[in-house]
């Protein structure tokens, strides 16, 4: 069973910038959809940016252009650079983990598709 671990929240200010870590141990197997996701107080869980089974990158349009993803395959890490952070990007991110064949964008937009969650980390931007 997968395990995911994420760390590197906080609270920064509007324009500011953080860098979330997932370590993901108990993989059975090579090739694994990775993804961060987030959840704002009264509000779903929404995706922001993944990482296929083929390598595929994709991003929440709310977030192109400010936040990067990336994994070190040696040390079992998924990152999630965050650039200009407003305080709508506030919440709890989860990354997650799933063996599944379907689409990258469509695990994306479908968090309750997938299987393995980390317990999340809280960012808060303040204005």
């Amino acid at each position: 069973q997968v395990q995911l671990v994420e760390s590197g929240g906080g609270s920064v200010q509007a324009g500011g910038s953080l860098r979330l870590s997932c370590v993901v141990s108990g993989w059975a197997g090579s090739r694994y959809f990775l993804g961060w996701f987030r959840q704002a107080p009264g509000k779903e869980r929404e995706g922001v940016a993944a990482i296929g089974m083929d390598g595929r990158i994709v991003y929440a349009d709310s977030v192109k252009g400010r936040f990067t993803i990336a994994k070190d395959n040696a040390k079992n890490t998924l990152y999630l650079q965050m650039n200009s952070l407003m305080p709508e990007d506030s919440g709890i991110y989860y990354c997650a983990a799933d063996q599944s064949e379907w689409a990258t964008l469509w695990l994306l937009q479908h968090p309750g598709a997938l299987t393995s969650w980390g317990q999340g980390t809280q960012v808060t931007v303040s204005s």
